[in-house]
């Protein structure tokens, strides 16, 4: 009974077929110290440089003495610190409040505006208009809209506090910004990932519920991330309806003292909240690139 021969073996008379050698894996290049270390000490000598120079022109000007006395006084910035520090807190319980909002929201416009069909147009409309309106107008102008005029309205039944109103201006505001992301997030979503859920019997709903929402979000982390950034920033607007936050408090030390290291107080405590959040914003993005970088290879 015959066989048939292997396709890699030889014939008779003929020489084997030389096996092929697999590859060896890359040497790590060996850096030498002076490549090490040459970039290094270069970045750092030039920032010193830099911002040395800087620091020279700053000082050598005539009026940086009064200057210094009057925003960077810090005996001045320690006597503010426990009044700009009680309104801080104040600013980070508005931030914390106002990003579970903005997520939700902002969540819940980008899914209206991507329902399909004839019968959801009305909803996509309306949609459309409210992140058409509250983008485009400027986040200043939307506090004082809701923080002064609301309450002048004088409507029974609906709170009167400018706290309130202002933080939901800032909330309706980034909202319309937040559902733009999120659309695009979902857009970026392949088409193949609906058709597959829809052969699996899935309703629109859950379509949207287990396949396209969870890979928007993690499509647009870092996009909202640095949303959350801005909107730590802007819970200052608030200060311009009389919300004592850490602003309005520096405001009203300034009034007493007319020294402004309170405002620089309350500079300082703003940059320790908003750094190390967007250090964690880069961080976030990059990993998020890495990760796309290897579904490619």
């Amino acid at each position: 009974m015959s066989t048939t021969a292997d396709t890699d073996a030889a014939a008779p008379g003929e020489h084997p077929p030389a096996r092929r050698a697999r590859p060896l894996p890359p040497r790590a290049e060996q850096v030498s110290a002076r490549d090490r270390w040459l970039p290094i000490g270069i970045a750092v000598a030039s920032t010193v440089v830099v911002f040395g120079g800087l620091a020279r022109v700053i000082t050598a000007s005539p009026t940086w003495p009064a200057i210094r006395a009057q925003f960077f006084d810090v005996d001045e910035m320690l006597a503010a610190l426990p009044q700009v520090w009680a309104g801080f807190l104040v600013n980070m319980r508005i931030w914390a409040v106002s990003l579970v909002l903005i997520a939700v929201a902002g969540l819940g416009v980008a899914i209206l505006r991507s329902l399909p069909g004839p019968w959801m147009a009305p909803v996509r409309v309306a949609a459309v208009v409210y992140v058409d309106l509250l983008r485009g107008m400027p986040a200043l102008l939307l506090v004082l809209l809701f923080g002064l005029g609301v309450p002048a309205l004088d409507i029974p039944g609906l709170p009167s506090g400018r706290l309130f109103w202002g933080t939901t201006a800032l909330v309706l505001g980034y909202a319309a910004y937040t559902s733009d992301v999120y659309r695009a997030g979902m857009q970026a979503v392949h088409d193949g990932q609906r058709a597959a859920a829809k052969s699996l019997g899935l309703t629109e709903w859950q379509i949207l519920r287990h396949a396209i929402v969870p890979q928007a979000i993690r499509n647009v982390t870092p996009a909202l991330l640095n949303l959350a950034v801005a909107l730590q920033k802007d819970v200052a607007l608030l200060s311009v309806i009389g919300v004592r936050e850490a602003v309005r408090e520096a405001q009203i030390y300034t009034s007493r003292t007319f020294n402004f290291s309170s405002m620089v107080t309350a500079t300082l405590l703003f940059l320790l909240a908003t750094v190390p959040l967007a250090r964690f914003t880069d961080r976030v993005a990059r990993r998020d690139q890495e990760r796309r970088l290897q579904r490619t290879r």
